[in-house]
């Protein structure tokens, strides 16, 4: 019986890091042989931000099956029935934005979990059973055990009520999205700031004392990654495809430029 394995998921649950790339410039498969040989763990599609469709998102996941890649999918807010969809084309987790209250929690792990754990309405044969699934029960009960839920923490009021979010059956993973707090708390990318460290210091007791992943999102320097890492965060996003290919490239110019004499 063939299925994929969401190698992030399989990571969070050894205790190690598992590392994602953003992806919203690349919107092709080759993106998904460059994570792979990267040796990124996940990749965050991103349909919140950028113009990346749902058909878009459901082809890079499908492609991504085999790789060892997990095609992990960021819907806008409030967009349950998006996730659904983009679950049913083969992605093997969903971020949902902008979560503030165990109740919008209590609601996304509702519709995206499967009965007896949620409502999730069953499509048919997924791609992680190469679309010749098992019996319907056994098919839900392992694909809802390999999807990686996550929620943003991305507000003060998010980061109060952190404890109580991550008390909330079938969400897996809370994800401190820095940017927007940042901006929420008033010190507009100031990523180190000691307010963003303080409600990532809640998040991870959080997640802690309730056996959730802590992740951790916006914090893209090294001095940042060592730091947050350090804190306790293992959901890593590290950076995305934009500013790594523009970074890369401006030192390859200015290097190629100074051989000039």
């Amino acid at each position: 019986m063939a299925q994929t394995i969401n190698s992030a998921k399989a990571r969070l649950k050894k205790g190690e890091l598992a590392i994602g790339c953003g992806i919203r410039l690349v919107r092709n498969v080759d993106i998904i042989k460059i994570m792979k040989a990267a040796g990124f763990d996940w990749m965050f599609i991103d349909c919140e931000h950028g113009s990346t469709s749902i058909e878009t998102a459901c082809e890079l996941s499908v492609a991504a099956q085999d790789s060892g890649v997990a095609p992990i999918v960021r819907v806008p807010y409030g967009q349950l029935t998006m996730a659904t969809r983009v679950l049913d084309g083969g992605a093997m987790g969903i971020v949902i934005p902008h979560v503030d209250t165990p109740e919008e929690a209590r609601e996304i792990a509702d519709k995206l979990r499967y009965p007896p754990r949620g409502h999730r309405s069953v499509g048919g044969a997924d791609a992680q059973f190469d679309y010749a699934p098992p019996p319907l029960g056994e098919m839900t009960k392992a694909i809802d055990e390999q999807m990686l839920l996550t929620v943003m923490i991305e507000t003060p009021k998010a980061v109060e009520n952190a404890e109580a979010i991550a008390a909330v059956p079938g969400i897996d993973c809370l994800l401190v999205g820095s940017s927007d707090l940042s901006m929420e708390l008033g010190i507009p990318g100031d990523r180190g700031h000691q307010k963003i460290q303080d409600s990532v210091d809640k998040v991870v007791a959080a997640c802690k004392k309730h056996g959730k992943w802590p992740g951790m999102g916006g914090a893209y320097s090294d001095e940042l990654l060592k730091l947050y890492t350090g804190k306790g965060m293992k959901m890593i996003l590290s950076g995305n495809d934009m500013p790594l290919m523009i970074a890369a490239t401006k030192a390859l110019q200015s290097k190629v430029r100074a051989f000039q004499k």
